[in-house]
């Protein structure tokens, strides 16, 4: 390729206890007064103290193992992904729950197997993530008839695997075991989900029941005669039991009839139960909280990471201290899908966006901190404080004298952000950077995550554009089929020339667990006098 290179060079004595009085004998001096015994009562309190203590003890370690002894574990991923290490208490955490619309067991009576057995179909897929600060919760909902790739999974009893899918029903994946949905929305968002809850629809019933039932608010009276029997009067009402899973399981009751309104019903009803746990004290009150985790894990399947009750109380401790303007609902950007408009696909670039917000733990429903003069440190010791910026007019910085000729380097830039022109941007300030034979390789499929792509004998190059855009360097990929080197821009960095400036999608967020005033719009075919 003419590429000029240059040359580099290249771990007594024991001590003896001295001898006890025995018994009630005193020792000997004049100095020495004799020892008072303790009141007889005193005595009787501290023996009752020290048994209700053990008792305690004991029945606290009781209680842990039965809750544990009540839940069905099955792995966190199904697929291949690595998973890393979070602490619950610290770091940020992702949990994905899920509701299954099996007609298995318990919840036969809401149907047949020709409805669906097995694992079912994930009826609601919720991504919870809790902020490594304790001070922002944001609940994603994915619709259920969300088109994306479906990766091939493994079943964790039998062995067998799912061939993976270039395009399928995210819901679907569920039949390959919880941990499937955990290996797809891992790869649509670049996240790693550190647990999962999986619930069916008795665990729905006995909660809200537990909790005393749940307000919601209707704008007419209505009655879903053609699915989930619900029944409610105009104005509020408390829900619980058989009504509060109806509330949930209704498909055309609200809004537009559409799966998309469904999501705005569930996560109105979750924003009204997150209020009442709240303003309850429950995920502070112990006792309180056995009760609950004590009816919900019955019917409940987790990973085997959140089997323990430690790991439990802990999650519970950190959403204890969130305010509630700051727990945020946000259903995945999304669009009609262009094979079947009935289905959805993301909307793209504000679900890149979004998802890469979600990746940098940004938050949705405040101003993010301002940066402070001193950088911050990371627990790697790296500062994690932005660098000085450089006027908008000046290139970025290229790296020190690279050992090659940039001007004949085979660059191109693949535009995968959904934002028409995005490659003209990048090519301009690789021309300014001295390599001039950067070209662009067009419009390609969006894609979440950007990668720079290199072939034989280009890694130096590779990290070299790294560096010049700032792209971290888990970014690059070796790829043999690849002749010379590619970057693929995707929808997390969709302006500006350098990467890693974060942009929230507008109006985002549909609703806080702050908001509880309004009332849900019924659709008129379900009115009632």
């Amino acid at each position: 390729m003419g590429r000029r290179r240059a040359q580099t060079a290249a771990a007594g004595a024991a001590n003896v206890p001295p001898v006890e009085p025995q018994g009630d004998a005193e020792p000997a001096g004049r100095h020495f007064k004799p020892r008072h015994r303790a009141p007889l009562w005193l005595r009787i309190t501290a023996v009752a103290v020290c048994a209700v203590l053990v008792v305690g003890i004991g029945s606290v370690g009781f209680l842990f193992m039965h809750l544990q002894q009540n839940v069905t574990t099955a792995p966190l991923n199904a697929g291949v992904a690595q998973q890393k290490a979070t602490k619950e208490d610290t770091g940020s955490l992702q949990i994905l729950i899920l509701g299954t619309d099996t007609r298995d067991g318990k919840n036969s009576e809401y149907g047949t197997a020709a409805d669906s057995t097995g694992q079912g179909n994930s009826d609601v897929m919720l991504l919870m993530n809790i902020s490594a600060d304790n001070s922002q919760v944001s609940v994603t909902s994915f619709p259920r008839d969300l088109m994306v790739p479906i990766p091939a999974c493994r079943d964790a009893k039998t062995g067998t695997v799912t061939p993976a899918q270039p395009m399928g029903q995210l819901n679907s994946a569920l039949a390959a075991g919880p941990g499937c949905t955990v290996a797809a929305i891992n790869e649509l968002t670049g996240l790693t989900i550190d647990h999962f809850m999986l619930a069916d629809f008795t665990a729905v019933k006995e909660l809200s029941s537990a909790l005393g039932g749940v307000e919601v608010c209707v704008n007419h009276a209505m009655y879903d005669v053609n699915g989930s029997f619900l029944k409610l009067p105009k104005g509020k009402s408390l829900v619980q039991g058989e009504q509060a899973l109806a509330f949930l399981r209704t498909r055309h009751a609200f809004g537009d009839s559409s799966d998309l309104a469904r999501i705005k019903a569930q996560q109105y009803f979750l924003g009204s139960m997150v209020r009442k746990v709240k303003s309850e004290g429950t995920l502070t009150n112990l006792p309180r909280l056995y009760t609950l985790a004590d009816v919900v894990t019955k019917n409940l399947t987790i990973d085997e990471n959140l089997a323990n009750v430690p790991a439990m109380i802990s999650i519970a401790t950190r959403l204890s201290k969130i305010d509630l303007a700051n727990v945020a609902f946000v259903t995945v950007p999304n669009e009609p899908y262009v094979a079947d408009p009935n289905r959805v696909q993301l909307m793209e670039p504000a679900a890149g966006q979004f998802f890469s917000a979600l990746r940098h733990d940004t938050a949705l429903t405040k101003a993010a901190p301002k940066p402070t003069t001193a950088p911050a440190t990371s627990a790697a010791g790296a500062s994690t404080a932005p660098a000085t910026t450089t006027p908008a007019t000046t290139a970025p910085a290229s790296p020190t004298a690279a050992a090659y000729d940039k001007a004949i380097q085979p660059i191109s830039v693949a535009n995968a952000s959904a934002v028409t022109g995005r490659a003209v941007e990048l090519l301009k300030s690789l021309a300014g950077a001295g390599y001039t034979a950067a070209v662009s390789a067009g419009d390609v499929p969006a894609q979440n995550q950007t990668q720079i792509l290199y072939g034989a004998n280009m890694a130096d190059v590779a990290a070299d554009m790294a560096t010049l855009f700032k792209i971290p360097a888990s970014a690059l990929k070796s790829d043999p089929a690849i002749s010379g080197l590619q970057i693929v821009v995707g929808t997390d960095w969709t302006a500006g020339t350098e990467y890693g400036k974060v942009v929230v999608p507008k109006d985002i967020v549909s609703s806080t667990a702050a908001q509880g005033n309004e009332c849900l719009t019924v659709n008129p075919l379900y009115y009632t006098n």
